[in-house]
Protein backbone atom coordinates (compact mmCIF):
# COMPACT_ATOMS: atom_id res chain seq x y z
CA UNK A 1 0.00 0.00 0.00
CA UNK A 2 1.55 3.28 -0.99
CA UNK A 3 2.03 5.57 1.77
CA UNK A 4 0.02 8.90 2.21
CA UNK A 5 2.18 12.01 1.20
CA UNK A 6 1.94 14.87 3.75
CA UNK A 7 1.96 18.36 3.33
CA UNK A 8 3.63 20.73 5.98
CA UNK A 9 1.92 24.80 5.39
CA UNK A 10 5.36 26.91 6.01
CA UNK A 11 3.88 29.71 8.03
CA UNK A 12 7.09 32.04 6.89
CA UNK A 13 4.56 32.45 3.48
CA UNK A 14 1.58 33.49 5.53
CA UNK A 15 0.22 36.97 6.08
CA UNK A 16 1.42 37.65 9.66
CA UNK A 17 -1.07 40.47 10.60
CA UNK A 18 -3.93 37.86 10.44
CA UNK A 19 -2.15 34.79 11.59
CA UNK A 20 -5.14 33.21 13.06
CA UNK A 21 -7.31 32.82 10.18
CA UNK A 22 -4.29 32.14 7.90
CA UNK A 23 -3.50 28.35 10.26
CA UNK A 24 -7.14 28.00 10.03
CA UNK A 25 -7.10 28.36 6.31
CA UNK A 26 -4.99 25.77 5.63
CA UNK A 27 -6.12 23.55 8.83
CA UNK A 28 -9.43 23.55 6.93
CA UNK A 29 -8.03 22.93 3.43
CA UNK A 30 -6.37 19.68 4.89
CA UNK A 31 -2.64 19.84 5.00
CA UNK A 32 -0.81 17.89 8.25
CA UNK A 33 1.59 19.85 9.60
CA UNK A 34 2.48 23.25 10.22
CA UNK A 35 6.26 23.94 9.12
CA UNK A 36 7.50 26.79 11.70
CA UNK A 37 10.94 28.18 9.79
CA UNK A 38 12.51 29.67 13.11
CA UNK A 39 15.85 32.12 12.01
CA UNK A 40 18.37 33.93 13.85
CA UNK A 41 19.84 36.29 11.58
CA UNK A 42 22.90 34.38 12.11
CA UNK A 43 23.13 30.94 10.19
CA UNK A 44 20.97 32.33 7.56
CA UNK A 45 20.67 35.83 6.80
CA UNK A 46 17.08 36.33 7.99
CA UNK A 47 15.50 36.61 11.03
CA UNK A 48 11.64 35.26 11.21
CA UNK A 49 10.19 34.51 14.84
CA UNK A 50 10.34 32.96 18.19
CA UNK A 51 8.48 30.27 21.02
CA UNK A 52 6.27 33.20 21.40
CA UNK A 53 4.55 32.71 18.10
CA UNK A 54 4.11 29.21 18.47
CA UNK A 55 2.54 29.31 22.37
CA UNK A 56 0.35 32.31 20.69
CA UNK A 57 -1.31 29.74 17.98
CA UNK A 58 -0.71 26.16 20.07
CA UNK A 59 -4.71 27.01 21.11
CA UNK A 60 -5.66 28.00 17.71
CA UNK A 61 -4.71 25.00 15.68
CA UNK A 62 -4.90 21.17 16.30
CA UNK A 63 -2.51 20.54 13.13
CA UNK A 64 1.45 19.53 14.59
CA UNK A 65 3.95 21.97 15.12
CA UNK A 66 7.01 21.25 12.56
CA UNK A 67 9.58 23.20 13.86
CA UNK A 68 13.01 23.94 11.90
CA UNK A 69 15.79 25.93 13.69
CA UNK A 70 17.70 27.06 11.09
CA UNK A 71 20.10 29.18 14.64
CA UNK A 72 23.25 28.38 15.77
CA UNK A 73 23.19 26.65 18.97
CA UNK A 74 20.17 24.92 18.58
CA UNK A 75 20.51 23.04 21.81
CA UNK A 76 20.13 26.44 23.96
CA UNK A 77 16.34 26.74 22.39
CA UNK A 78 14.73 23.35 22.13
CA UNK A 79 13.19 23.51 25.70
CA UNK A 80 11.59 27.03 24.63
CA UNK A 81 9.76 25.07 21.55
CA UNK A 82 9.26 22.05 23.03
CA UNK A 83 7.63 23.81 25.68
CA UNK A 84 5.69 26.19 23.03
CA UNK A 85 4.11 23.07 21.76
CA UNK A 86 6.83 21.65 18.85
CA UNK A 87 5.81 17.94 18.06
CA UNK A 88 8.78 17.79 15.74
CA UNK A 89 11.82 19.61 16.34
CA UNK A 90 14.63 19.52 13.71
CA UNK A 91 18.03 21.15 13.73
CA UNK A 92 20.78 21.61 10.67
CA UNK A 93 23.89 19.28 10.63
CA UNK A 94 25.55 22.28 9.73
CA UNK A 95 25.28 24.20 13.19
CA UNK A 96 25.03 20.47 15.80
CA UNK A 97 28.44 20.12 17.59
CA UNK A 98 27.07 17.42 18.84
CA UNK A 99 24.38 16.42 17.17
CA UNK A 100 24.03 12.55 19.05
CA UNK A 101 23.73 14.65 22.53
CA UNK A 102 21.00 17.26 20.94
CA UNK A 103 19.45 14.58 19.42
CA UNK A 104 18.88 12.51 22.63
CA UNK A 105 17.72 15.80 24.57
CA UNK A 106 15.02 16.16 21.67
CA UNK A 107 13.50 13.11 22.43
CA UNK A 108 13.94 13.55 26.69
CA UNK A 109 11.35 17.07 25.50
CA UNK A 110 9.00 13.99 24.29
CA UNK A 111 9.77 15.71 20.57
CA UNK A 112 10.72 13.60 17.11
CA UNK A 113 14.18 14.63 16.62
CA UNK A 114 14.55 15.36 12.65
CA UNK A 115 17.72 16.92 10.99
CA UNK A 116 18.57 18.63 8.23
CA UNK A 117 21.10 19.75 5.41
CA UNK A 118 21.84 22.00 3.17
CA UNK A 119 21.96 22.14 -0.49
CA UNK A 120 25.98 21.66 -0.48
CA UNK A 121 25.70 19.46 2.14
CA UNK A 122 26.53 15.71 1.45
CA UNK A 123 24.25 12.74 2.82
CA UNK A 124 27.58 11.85 4.03
CA UNK A 125 27.21 14.00 7.38
CA UNK A 126 23.63 12.42 8.81
CA UNK A 127 24.33 9.20 7.65
CA UNK A 128 25.87 7.86 10.66
CA UNK A 129 22.78 9.52 12.63
CA UNK A 130 19.90 8.16 10.32
CA UNK A 131 19.13 5.13 13.29
CA UNK A 132 18.35 7.60 15.65
CA UNK A 133 15.96 10.62 14.43
CA UNK A 134 12.67 10.56 12.71
CA UNK A 135 12.79 12.76 9.78
CA UNK A 136 15.46 13.92 7.45
CA UNK A 137 14.67 16.92 6.13
CA UNK A 138 16.66 17.58 2.36
CA UNK A 139 16.23 21.52 2.00
CA UNK A 140 15.67 22.61 -1.81
CA UNK A 141 16.61 25.65 -1.50
CA UNK A 142 19.44 27.61 -0.01
CA UNK A 143 17.70 28.04 3.58
CA UNK A 144 17.00 31.91 4.80
CA UNK A 145 14.28 33.41 2.85
CA UNK A 146 11.08 31.88 0.71
CA UNK A 147 9.85 31.94 -2.51
CA UNK A 148 13.29 30.66 -4.03
CA UNK A 149 13.80 28.72 -7.01
CA UNK A 150 14.38 24.61 -6.52
CA UNK A 151 17.54 23.17 -6.37
CA UNK A 152 17.18 20.11 -8.51
CA UNK A 153 20.42 18.68 -7.98
CA UNK A 154 18.78 18.02 -4.21
CA UNK A 155 16.74 15.44 -5.84
CA UNK A 156 19.82 12.68 -5.91
CA UNK A 157 20.28 13.17 -1.71
CA UNK A 158 16.41 11.96 -1.76
CA UNK A 159 17.12 9.12 -3.89
CA UNK A 160 20.45 8.52 -2.10
CA UNK A 161 18.40 8.60 1.62
CA UNK A 162 15.71 6.51 -0.06
CA UNK A 163 18.48 3.61 -1.17
CA UNK A 164 19.82 4.15 2.39
CA UNK A 165 15.94 3.77 4.61
CA UNK A 166 15.23 0.96 1.77
CA UNK A 167 18.86 -1.18 2.38
CA UNK A 168 18.55 -1.57 6.32
CA UNK A 169 15.93 -2.62 8.42
CA UNK A 170 16.63 -0.44 11.02
CA UNK A 171 16.10 2.86 9.34
CA UNK A 172 12.93 4.49 9.77
CA UNK A 173 12.62 7.91 9.15
CA UNK A 174 10.58 9.93 7.24
CA UNK A 175 12.19 12.18 4.44
CA UNK A 176 10.64 15.88 4.05
CA UNK A 177 11.93 18.28 1.34
CA UNK A 178 11.50 22.47 2.15
CA UNK A 179 11.66 25.23 -0.69
CA UNK A 180 10.82 26.04 -4.03
CA UNK A 181 7.61 22.94 -3.95
CA UNK A 182 4.75 23.50 -6.42
CA UNK A 183 2.79 20.60 -8.89
CA UNK A 184 5.46 20.30 -10.59
CA UNK A 185 8.63 20.04 -7.97
CA UNK A 186 5.87 17.91 -5.64
CA UNK A 187 6.16 15.20 -8.67
CA UNK A 188 9.95 15.15 -8.49
CA UNK A 189 10.22 15.18 -5.04
CA UNK A 190 8.11 12.51 -4.41
CA UNK A 191 9.61 10.40 -7.14
CA UNK A 192 12.77 10.42 -5.34
CA UNK A 193 11.52 9.34 -2.44
CA UNK A 194 10.08 11.91 -0.19
CA UNK A 195 6.81 11.60 1.76
CA UNK A 196 6.73 15.35 3.58
CA UNK A 197 6.52 17.79 0.98
CA UNK A 198 6.87 21.83 2.95
CA UNK A 199 4.90 24.52 0.81
CA UNK A 200 4.69 27.67 1.67
CA UNK A 201 3.93 30.63 -1.35
CA UNK A 202 2.32 28.06 -3.01
CA UNK A 203 -0.44 27.58 -0.05
CA UNK A 204 -0.55 30.81 1.58
CA UNK A 205 -1.02 32.95 -1.66
CA UNK A 206 -3.77 30.75 -3.51
CA UNK A 207 -7.02 31.17 -2.82
CA UNK A 208 -7.45 27.34 -3.75
CA UNK A 209 -5.53 26.08 -0.95
CA UNK A 210 -7.43 22.77 -0.63
CA UNK A 211 -7.13 21.96 -4.76
CA UNK A 212 -3.20 22.15 -3.89
CA UNK A 213 -2.54 20.61 -1.51
CA UNK A 214 -4.66 17.52 -3.24
CA UNK A 215 -1.86 18.33 -6.17
CA UNK A 216 1.16 18.11 -4.10
CA UNK A 217 -0.52 14.48 -2.96
CA UNK A 218 -0.64 13.44 -6.49
CA UNK A 219 -4.80 13.13 -5.83
CA UNK A 220 -5.69 15.66 -8.01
Amino acid sequence: MKSKIRVAASLLAADFSDLSREVKMVERAGVDLLHLDIMDGHFVNNISFGPGILNSLKAKTKLPFDTHLMIENPQRYIREFARAGSRIITFHIETARNPRKLIKSIRKLDCSPGIALNPQTPVSRVKPLLKEVDLVLVMTVNPGFGGQKFISSSLAKLRELKRTLKSRQNLKFDLEVDGGINRETAKMAVSAGANILVAGTYLFQSKEAKKRIKELRCEG
